[in-house]
């Protein structure tokens, strides 16, 4: 059973921190898999390989980069939201004990626990981009685009570090994102 809570909880945390920027988490589970701090299943081992290292941190620099640019991060939020629930969805069913789970239970759990999650913080993180490109003409999406950078940062190693209390937290802010924008769109009615 705690090989499970594990294996969900890195998934769900490292997919949550996808939402925040979509190479970073990814760049972190490759390293952490190619240092064999943690386990991934066996169709998954492309992640912990010097070739995916080299591309997840180029993506990661690119992704960083593009960010502080305005107009640029609004694309980018365009291109991420997808990207960011696929990713999400790769990474929780990248560590799901894949001998010991049908295939259509894996890929499900992944879809649902980290895409949503992933898709849901990237919706929250692009709605408040936009606001704050409307009011301060984007000046203020540099800070914005700090603080998702450290997030994902730091969400990503503490999901390596201590992956259950880090998954609870983040599916915390996931449901809170949730009913801040579920509950403003039912209080407009």
């Amino acid at each position: 059973m705690s090989t499970y809570l594990y294996a969900i909880s890195l998934g769900i945390a490292l997919s949550a921190c996808c939402g925040f920027r979509v190479f970073l988490p990814l760049l972190a589970a490759s390293l952490a898999a190619y240092f064999k701090w943690i386990p991934l299943n066996e169709g998954m081992d492309w992640m912990g390989t010097l070739p995916a290292i080299i591309s997840f941190g180029t993506a990661a620099l690119l992704e960083i980069g593009g960010y502080y640019i305005s107009f640029v991060d609004n694309l980018l939020d365009t291109i991420a939201t997808p990207l960011a629930v696929v990713a999400g969805t790769v990474v929780a069913a990248s560590f799901l004990p894949i001998g010991e789970l049908d295939p259509l239970l894996r890929w499900g759990l992944g879809i649902i626990a980290g895409g949503g999650a992933a898709g849901t913080i990237q919706l929250g993180t692009g709605l408040l981009r936009l606001f704050s490109t409307k009011a301060t003409a984007g000046t203020a999406n540099p800070v914005l685009a700090t603080g998702e950078n450290l997030a994902a940062i730091t969400g990503s190693i503490a999901s390596i570090l201590i992956p259950i209390i880090t998954a609870i937290l983040l599916m915390l802010l996931v449901f809170y994102i949730l009913y801040k924008l579920l509950g403003k769109g039912l209080r407009s009615k």
